[in-house]
């Protein structure tokens, strides 16, 4: 997950700085294009990802141009596709080298269709849910030719729905939005207003001027002598991202908020009969999905004024005995078990569209069968739940350890 860099701390680059660093980078420094090319469109695809998910925005066009723009949106269609997306390439100038010819032979490879201008639908909004802008980068000069004059003047007319408030496709547009000078920006207020916009290596001073809702920083390979030589000051990237907001997240109407789950089907005949043995086989596939913290679970309890209270616990066992954690025995989970011997754990495992609800209630074992500061609690549908409601409950005497 990227995290947000207020636009103004961050430095902007002029065409002839961003050109030195390319030089730079694949001179001296001992980057290829390739390389470059991969992690720039590597860049774009996670921007998109952290914004537009799979789930509501599946069908991407992208629209690549001759150059190194273009290459940065083949690989990004190509990782876009391994990220669950629908994407389609119109590529009309094809660029006879093997670098990228050999991105056009990858995407074939995933059966990724390619669209001539011809071919393309003349409403955008009915086959696209996203269209990357990956014609010209900060190289281009001059006024933009066929077929790219036609395809940015429809990339306008998609702006005339926000009026009518029809769904229209968001634009994403890599590094440059297409016709745009890169320093002085959409000159006449005339060019492609991008929903998103990816910068590279830098922002150019042209992304001062952009105001769409998503602005991201792309490029994760500035070595700290070209920083230190062009005194930049580029915002730190969160955890292993590839990515990092500038600016401002826009407002977003929570009531808007909403994911539509797929799930594989779960039939009755393939539970396990015994409980805890179908949550185990339900953790297993947590960690072996790799999600963060699989053991986490919410823990619910209610005072003995009946008002509840919930908090995240990490479990640290599980048994045919109960569900083991850890707790200050002078907490307020403590004390309310104490009062109220009933509660309930919330697994929720979001890679997997999972999530498990446990009622127990508390019952009382000598602390040498647990570690310290543990409690454990014994689910509802066990059958020793009988054998253990005799015991009495004492949260405050720690020669005594809850179960």
């Amino acid at each position: 997950m990227s995290s947000a860099q207020n636009s103004d701390s961050v430095s902007h680059l002029t065409q002839r700085e961003a050109a030195e660093i390319d030089e730079t980078l694949m001179g001296p420094l001992g980057f290829s294009v390739d390389q470059l090319m991969e992690l720039a469109g590597l860049s774009v695809a996670t921007s998109i990802a952290e914004v537009y998910k799979p789930s509501e925005y599946d069908r991407v066009l992208a629209i690549c141009g001759p150059g190194s723009n273009g290459g940065d949106g083949l690989v990004a269609a190509r990782h876009l596709y391994h990220f669950g997306y629908k994407p389609s390439v119109c590529y009309p100038k094809r660029t006879q080298k093997p670098l990228y010819t050999g991105l056009v032979t990858q995407l074939e490879s995933l059966s990724i269709p390619f669209l001539s201008v011809e071919d393309l639908p003349l409403d955008f909004s009915k086959d696209f849910d996203i269209i990357v802008d990956a014609m010209f980068g900060f190289s281009f000069h001059g006024t933009p030719r066929p077929p790219f004059d036609d395809l940015i003047k429809r990339l306008l007319c998609l702006h005339g729905y926000d009026q009518t408030r029809q769904k229209r496709p968001v634009i994403v547009s890599v590094d440059i939005p297409s016709g745009w000078h890169v320093e002085e920006g959409d000159i006449g207020d005339e060019g492609i207003k991008p929903d998103m916009l990816v910068s590279l290596t830098a922002p150019k001073l042209c992304a001062k001027k952009s105001s769409g809702p998503h602005h991201f920083l792309g490029g994760r390979f500035v070595p700290p002598v070209i920083a230190d030589k062009y005194k930049l000051r580029l915002p730190p990237y969160p955890g292993t991202s590839m990515c990092v907001r500038i600016g401002k997240a826009p407002n977003v109407d929570i009531s808007a908020l909403r994911e539509n789950y797929i799930s594989p089907e779960f039939l009755e005949e393939q539970v396990e009969s015994d409980p805890i043995n179908q949550f185990r086989k339900w953790v297993d596939d947590a960690i072996a999905a790799g999600l963060r913290e699989p053991n986490a679970m919410a823990l619910s309890t209610v005072g003995k004024d009946g008002k509840p209270s919930s908090r995240m616990v990490l479990l640290k066992g599980v048994d045919r005995g109960g569900f083991v954690w850890c707790t200050n025995y002078e907490s307020r989970k403590a004390c309310e078990l104490c009062d109220n011997p009933h509660a309930s754990l919330l697994f929720y495992w979001d890679g997997l569209n999972r999530q498990v609800s446990i009622f127990l209630r508390l019952a009382l074992f000598h602390l040498s069968t647990l570690p310290a500061g543990s409690l454990k609690m014994v689910p509802l549908f066990s059958p020793s739940l009988s054998k253990l409601e005799s015991y009495l409950l004492d949260v405050k005497n720690q020669t005594e350890q809850f179960f």
